[in-house]
């Protein structure tokens, strides 16, 4: 974990209500896909925990939707303001030595952690699948981020209002894969691990307090007892989690 000063360098809206913003500095403690920062926002007391989308040199990319005050806030700030970040919180996605046909599926705003997982995966030399699941075609954000990279995109969409109507789980049929890695609301995750034969790796969100561990607030029971979220994952096996 690093406390540093970061500035914004844009922040723009994706969609109605998904966010992106962009700021520079010290990213040297972001060493996996799937960490998550902790941001000091001016006149609130707890910080709020993003997952990191993607980190490039001291360029540090966050995808937010806006949900309550605190990421409100963080919609309406300027360009140029400095703001407070810890870095390097949790643990990360680990890619799995034994894949060599990786898939990756997020849904919603467990989108973003999905890209720099995917870079990591194609500076490898592997050619990841992705999986993208919304709502409805409206609430799409970054398939063509994830097209640009030259991977095979399948988006789902709940209403059917693009790509296959249904969940992530309704695009699995039709793909080769060996190994999945996921990030998104937990009865996603909880389909997509009981529905897969397959190993795969899961993000978890919950809601955090401190981000180090400290306060045990964000703690999920596991078959091996309780852990907390924000320290000992995000990133837990399928098998580890109490479905």
């Amino acid at each position: 974990m690093k406390q540093s000063t970061f500035k914004i360098l844009s922040n723009k809206a994706l969609t109605s209500s998904v966010h992106e913003m962009t700021l520079s500095g010290d990213c040297s403690a972001i060493t996996a896909p799937g960490q998550f920062v902790n941001i000091s926002l001016p006149g609130l007391y707890l910080r709020r925990p993003i997952s990191v989308c993607d980190c490039e040199g001291t360029i540090l990319t966050l995808v937010y939707k806006v949900v309550g005050k605190g990421s409100a806030l963080m919609a309406s700030l300027p360009v140029g303001t400095e703001l407070d970040l810890l870095t390097g919180l949790g643990n990360g996605f680990a890619l799995e030595p034994d894949s060599r046909k990786p898939l990756l599926v997020g849904g919603g705003v467990g989108v973003p952690p999905m890209y720099k997982l995917c870079k990591c995966l194609l500076s490898k030399g592997l050619s990841p699948k992705l999986v993208l699941g919304f709502n409805t075609s409206s609430e799409i954000f970054y398939e063509d981020r994830f097209r640009e990279l030259g991977v095979e995109v399948t988006v789902t969409t709940a209403d059917g209002s693009r790509g296959i109507k249904g969940f992530v789980t309704d695009a699995l049929p039709g793909l080769d894969y060996d190994f999945f890695y996921a990030c998104g609301p937990v009865p996603m995750l909880r389909a997509l691990s009981l529905s897969s034969d397959r190993g795969g790796l899961v993000s978890l969100e919950e809601r955090m307090a401190c981000g180090f561990g400290a306060c045990v607030g964000c703690t999920h029971e596991m078959t091996s007892g309780p852990k907390r979220i924000c320290k000992d994952g995000p990133v837990f096996r399928k098998e580890e989690v109490i479905w």
